[in-house]
């Protein structure tokens, strides 16, 4: 696989612009394999850049029209806006830029098989699943993940040119660039509205990414969701449904969960039953599980395989993670940021709570908080104790729109018990003074409120 074979041109020296995202540092590791110079640049230093300067990657801090260098290829990423130095210089010079998505998606194409995981909710969490099914099978699949899994030794995993795995987020439209021949829909929300016009718009980008995948080609659908269900019929491929309530290809019932929070149940497939087992908690994640057995019995993984390595499954980093404890008081990290998934993690906390569970959460981009106000604050009902930090800008720019005081005041209102507190040292102190033995402490959000359980850890040692 060369990336003269995706463009047509001979391409000997990558730039990205924005390396240190996940995904972007996913496609870079890809390309240092392959044996092409990197280069690249982002605001901050991290470990995944730490990793990639170590696989021969220069990488800048900082954006600067200087880096850009003999170039004759760059990636942006989607959090980079048109003002970006190296971005202006880059077309003033007339090197061939690309975004992202369009990049991953000509990638895609080099691959005899790939497998797109979409959806508002729950793509690494499935990824990750599917990862470590197809990581025990014999495919040997090339994996890139949008989080980081010990298992496959961070966000990527390089294999041979048979199986790409990727998720597929449907942000400014990206799903539309992806060619599958496995295409994953777990779910359809509001979200991103700072791009869609409003849910219809969101559906119809959904609607022409199912009918993008080949005659030959997979759907794999959840068949309990609403907004899911428009999408059946505009497909012109094989359609496979999952799903809990109503009757689908691959179906949970008898559903039970353990002392842990960890669930059981009989995997129906074709009204033949088997017994499937997780390691991670809540009924989300059947959902996510069901899609992940389903994409891989496609691929022609065995069902013992699949079913023995999903058990094997204990979470990619930032969802549901254990980050440690302290005096009894368990600290737990969740990327959550849309008001589903906040509803659906503290549901699954609330069923090893023995005490109070403390959540904190860090709103994510001022449009999201502003356009899902309401739905927000209806998700907080299964905390005890809420603290609202500020909102992390992301892309975006403070307007002046939203506050989070805004949905602190909306939660007061709904009588829950919730503060606002901007400094994350403030909140660590707040959390010291306040928990006792048996609460959870719960970080929750997409940006870095994760940090406060390391602060709030490192002040008990």
């Amino acid at each position: 696989m060369l990336l003269s074979d995706i463009f047509n041109h001979d391409f000997s020296h990558v730039h990205f612009i924005g390396i240190g995202g996940i995904s972007m540092s996913g496609l870079a590791e890809i390309l240092l394999n392959e044996g092409y110079r990197v280069t690249g640049s982002d605001m901050k230093d991290s470990p995944i850049i730490s990793k990639l300067r170590k696989k021969g990657a220069t990488v800048f801090i900082g954006h600067d029209d200087n880096n850009l260098s003999d170039a004759d290829l760059v990636v942006y990423t989607d959090a980079i806006s048109d003002d970006n130095p190296e971005f202006i210089e880059a077309n003033k010079r007339g090197i061939t830029v690309i975004d992202r998505g369009s990049f991953l998606g000509q990638l895609m194409r080099t691959y005899e098989n790939s497998i797109a995981v979409s959806g508002t909710h729950g793509k690494t969490t499935t990824t990750g699943m599917i990862s470590i099914i197809l990581d025990k099978s014999t495919l040997d699949p090339t994996i890139l993940l949008g989080g980081e899994l010990d298992q496959i030794g961070g966000n990527v995993r390089l294999g041979k040119d048979s199986y790409l795995l990727a998720e597929a987020c449907e942000y400014k439209g990206n799903i539309l660039k992806f060619f599958p021949s496995i295409g994953i829909i777990l779910n359809i929300e509001e979200d991103h509205l700072d791009f869609f016009k409003d849910l219809n718009h969101i559906i119809e980008t959904f609607t022409s990414f199912a009918e993008s995948i080949p005659k030959s080609g997979y759907l794999v659908l959840n068949n309990d969701d609403v907004n899911v269900a428009h999408i059946k019929d505009s497909a012109n491929c094989n359609i496979v449904t999952f799903g809990i309530e109503n009757d689908s290809t691959y179906q949970a019932k008898n559903i039970e969960f353990d002392d842990n929070g960890m669930p059981k149940f009989s995997l129906v497939i074709d009204g033949n039953s088997y017994e499937a087992n997780l390691s991670v908690m809540g009924i989300h994640n059947i959902y996510n599980s069901l899609a992940a057995i389903a994409s891989t019995h496609i691929c022609g993984v065995p069902l013992e395989t699949i079913i023995n390595s999903i058990q094997l499954y204990t979470g990619t980093h930032r969802r549901l993670e254990h980050k440690g404890s302290y005096n009894g008081i368990g600290i737990i990290d969740d990327y959550a940021h849309h008001p589903t998934a906040v509803k659906a993690t503290l549901s699954s906390i609330q069923k090893i709570a023995k005490n109070d569970v403390w959540c904190v959460f860090q709103p994510h981009t001022y449009t999201r908080t502003n356009a899902l106000l309401d739905e927000f604050t209806e998700s907080f009902d299964n905390a005890n104790k809420v603290i609202i930090s500020d909102i992390y800008a992301a892309r975006e720019k403070d307007t002046g729109l939203v506050h989070s005081k805004d949905l602190v005041n909306n939660l007061k209102e709904r009588n829950v018990d919730a503060v606002y507190i901007k400094d994350f040292e403030d909140i660590a102190g707040y959390l010291l003074d306040n928990c006792k033995e048996g609460d959870i402490v719960l970080t929750m959000g997409a940006g870095d409120i994760y940090t406060v359980g390391e602060i709030l850890l490192d002040k008990v040692k």
